[in-house]
């Protein structure tokens, strides 16, 4: 039976997806976010071993709160598509239970490997961390052009998609980066949401916990008035933003 790491579990998430959501946050990432608030998934070999039976019994324990408030199963991460068997066979078990899965990603994968574990997705998240190819990979270590190619994918196959931005004060609030955005989120058809997060510091002790320096360090927390800015920008291009 396959076996996956996992970071750390959340059995009552409500800001990742729909509903009541019991989270699974999977090791391991090919980013390097200079924001990234669970720095210590970073690492493929830490975690804690789980089959995906052992999951889903878990998960099964919350059902009637998943199924009063609309919620299900969320992966994430760290960067859930890098144990795609594993993920596509937890998938596909939450499915045969009647449970609502979403698949929360940076999108920096591949086709081939991510479609089995869609088979069985009712939602993705899709992070899209900066529209400009070398700021991208400056602030995430990679560049946007896969995930974009993702997003494209998803709307090909009519799976339905949250759009995430995360909101970092003088690094994705530019005009040329929302504008972007705006332009290319305009293009999807399957985008049942677009938030704006705005950037906190609440990460930042994991990062000197381990000893590592945060290279944000200085960069204010992003205001409602940031975030309302930034929205002004992309409802230029007919797109409302989603505020909690």
């Amino acid at each position: 039976m396959i076996k996956g790491r996992v970071h750390s579990i959340e059995t009552f998430g409500t800001v990742d997806g729909p509903g009541i959501r019991f989270i699974v946050f999977m090791q391991g990432c090919p980013l390097r976010c200079k924001y990234c608030h669970n720095r210590d998934t970073w690492d493929a070999k830490g975690g804690k071993e789980y089959t995906t039976d052992e999951l889903i019994s878990e998960v099964l324990k919350y059902s009637s709160y998943m199924k009063f408030s609309g919620g299900g199963l969320t992966v994430s991460g760290g960067e859930a598509t890098l144990q795609p068997e594993f993920v596509a066979e937890l998938f596909a078990k939450a499915k045969k239970n009647g449970i609502h899965t979403c698949l929360d990603t940076s999108g920096f994968v591949d086709i081939d490997k991510i479609d089995p574990i869609l088979d069985n997705t009712d939602l993705v998240l899709l992070d899209l961390k900066h529209m400009i190819d070398d700021k991208a990979k400056d602030l995430t270590g990679v560049t946007i052009q896969k995930t974009l190619k993702l997003a494209k994918h998803l709307d090909e196959r009519n799976i339905p998609v949250w759009i995430r931005h995360v909101l970092v004060p003088g690094i994705t609030d530019d005009r040329e980066n929302l504008e972007a955005l705006g332009k290319f989120v305009s293009t999807l058809n399957n985008v049942d949401r677009l938030e704006l997060l705005p950037y906190h510091t609440i990460g930042v002790h994991k990062w000197e916990s381990m000893g590592i320096e945060y290279e944000l360090k200085g960069v204010p927390d992003a205001t409602p008035e940031d975030i309302k800015k930034a929205s002004q920008v992309l409802k230029e291009f007919g797109l409302e933003v989603f505020n909690k």
